[in-house]
């Protein structure tokens, strides 16, 4: 289906970002789509169908990478699947508006600016010390959707598990650091099948898609780096309730400042083309 000098990377960042969606609860896009729009583009995509792709084909993978996780994660008894429950619904209204809305009309270059800003913003968040525990309790079933609808577009937006929304909300809402992290990884699967089905069908009929493609869906991408990531999130999970993670997520921070600099500068040299 491909080079086996561009499925050797897609494998590697597989292990990566399936190892990185267990630890940090993230679904491993903040990693993958940089990269996917660089090796896209040495196949002669055009950098605005890139980022696009990139965005949708990470998304994708995180199908895969959250069912992974999220089975280590409940083995340690720490998914809250009462919030998986109230927010999955509001997650599917704002994947849909994410993937049949907001992602095919806006241009790539726009996704991959507010891509790299949001990303930029997430790393600077990682240096910040950990807000106490929070004191609020859960809002109510409206509030919950409505928050489960911000969660799942924004995450179709950056081709993101939804992480670096749902971690900071469910721990401002009282929710223990280490059930917020299992429980996002849960909200993972919802925000992935939506955002996917949305992004098939709405790339179904565009020219200029690269072979083996399925809507905005790179599939040799999409089976190099699943295949690998399940192979590795079950390992990042364990590894969670054992490594130095506050310490883990300073230098990944580092290194996302540098990813979302990247993007920045793709999205530009876009508008030039």
């Amino acid at each position: 289906m491909a080079d086996p000098l561009v499925l050797l990377p897609l494998s590697l960042l597989g292990l990566i970002g399936g190892f990185l969606a267990g630890l940090l609860g993230i679904g491993g896009g903040m990693v993958l789509v940089p990269f996917i729009t660089y090796i896209l583009g040495t196949q002669g995509v055009a950098p605005e169908l890139a980022i696009k792709m990139a965005i949708a084909t990470s998304m994708a993978t995180i199908v895969f990478t959250s069912m992974s996780s999220v089975r280590a994660h409940h083995q340690h008894g720490a998914v809250r699947w009462d919030l998986v429950k109230r927010l999955a619904p509001g997650i599917v209204l704002g994947g849909l508006l994410a993937s049949l809305g907001i992602f095919a009309v806006l241009k790539g270059s726009y996704l991959g600016l507010f891509f790299g800003l949001f990303i930029g913003y997430s790393a600077l968040r990682m240096f910040r010390k950990p807000n106490s525990k929070g004191t609020r309790p859960m809002p109510g079933t409206a509030g919950q959707l409505a928050a489960g609808g911000v969660i799942g577009c924004l995450s179709g937006l950056v081709g993101a598990g939804g992480a670096f929304i749902s971690v900071p909300f469910m721990t401002w809402c009282s929710v223990p650091m280490h059930n917020a992290v299992a429980t996002s990884s849960a909200l993972g699967f919802p925000i992935a099948v939506t955002n996917v089905a949305g992004f098939m069908v709405a790339g179904l009929h565009l020219q200029g898609l690269p072979p083996h493609s399925l809507g905005y869906i790179w599939l040799p991408g999409l089976a190099a780096i699943a295949t690998c990531s399940v192979l590795t999130a079950p390992l990042g999970a364990r590894a969670a309730h054992r490594l130095p993670v506050a310490q883990l997520k300073k230098i990944f921070g580092g290194i996302l400042l540098c990813l979302a600099l990247y993007m920045l500068y793709k999205s530009l040299a876009a508008w030039q083309v």
